[in-house]
């Protein structure tokens, strides 16, 4: 087994190559981190000393306003059940659609592969558009319900090649081995195929919930009760168009006040919208690293 080559074993090339390298990646990561840090401080903050005197560290300058107000305000508790409802079940919808219709195309012997493989890729190129996706869905009877946000985006095109891809880099030993104990390839798929597959499902979880999470156009364009949009609605009223929900302010007579809370609340807001997508990634990442790779040593 090569022993691993350290820094000092370098070239001189190598080694002005490899600290360049890391000065990058140093100022890469510092350019992500300090906005996060100064986003969570700034939501502790009370808000006459944030907007007078920008983060301070002291303890005294803190308070907990930003998120009092935050989680009084049951829209935002609603849009918050709500985006996790959506986020998980089209995570599940997705990735099972997405794994159930790669597996078969990763079959050579597969009658019309080359001619679903044409019509898949066809759709990353071409789309309907938004108003004959909106005539369809109001047609079907699914406007201003859960699977006007579910379904239209459930068939993603760009999974199924990563699924397609990871299965057919399995051992072709593993089904001729099952086949030859009577196996069927639906038991084959779902005894053995689809369990070697979590670091791909992982995958396309991560990618799906990701995705739904910071989604907010198709609810915009869907959903017209308030008791069913997602948070990201919620979230875009805050920090786009800088207007809290009354509730939140209800309690503020002065237009200064206002704006600071306001200010506050944006900060309160990022940091809850952020904690499903932070707590998750951590029982994600060991698949994740294997199966980010799929299909970057072999097509």
């Amino acid at each position: 087994m090569a022993k691993k080559k350290t820094f000092k074993n370098y070239t001189f090339q190598d080694k002005i190559l490899v600290t360049i390298l890391y000065i990058f990646l140093a100022l890469f990561v510092i350019s992500i981190i300090v906005p996060l840090i100064y986003i969570f401080i700034a939501s502790f903050m009370d808000p006459n000393v944030l907007n007078n005197s920008g983060i301070s560290f002291n303890p005294s300058d803190w308070s907990l306003n930003g998120y009092k107000r935050v989680f009084e305000d049951k829209f935002i508790i609603k849009g918050y059940v709500n985006s996790i409802i959506y986020s998980t079940l089209f995570s599940i919808i997705t990735t099972m659609v997405s794994v159930l219709a790669a597996y078969p195309m990763s079959k050579e012997e597969f009658v019309g592969r080359k001619f679903f493989n044409i019509m898949f890729l066809i759709t990353m190129f071409f789309g309907g558009g938004l108003i004959p996706t909106y005539l369809l869905v109001d047609n079907l009877g699914m406007l201003n319900t859960i699977w006007a946000i579910l379904l239209p985006g459930a068939v993603n095109v760009w999974n199924i090649i990563l699924a397609r891809t990871y299965f057919r880099n399995m051992p072709k030993d593993l089904r001729e081995a099952s086949a030859i104990d009577g196996a069927s390839e639906f038991y084959h798929f779902i005894k053995i195929a689809f369990p070697l597959a979590k670091p791909i499902v992982a995958v396309l979880i991560l990618y799906a919930f990701v995705g739904m999470w910071n989604s907010y156009f198709d609810a915009m364009i869907y959903l017209d009760d308030a008791d069913k949009q997602p948070l990201q609605l919620v979230i875009r009223s805050i920090l786009i168009q800088n207007q809290p929900r009354p509730g939140m302010i209800a309690d503020i007579q002065s237009t200064a006040e206002m704006s600071k809370i306001a200010e506050l609340l944006k900060y309160s807001t990022i940091v809850i919208s952020s904690l499903p997508l932070l707590i998750m990634y951590p029982f994600f990442q060991k698949y994740f690293d294997n199966g980010i790779m799929v299909g970057s040593l072999k097509g």
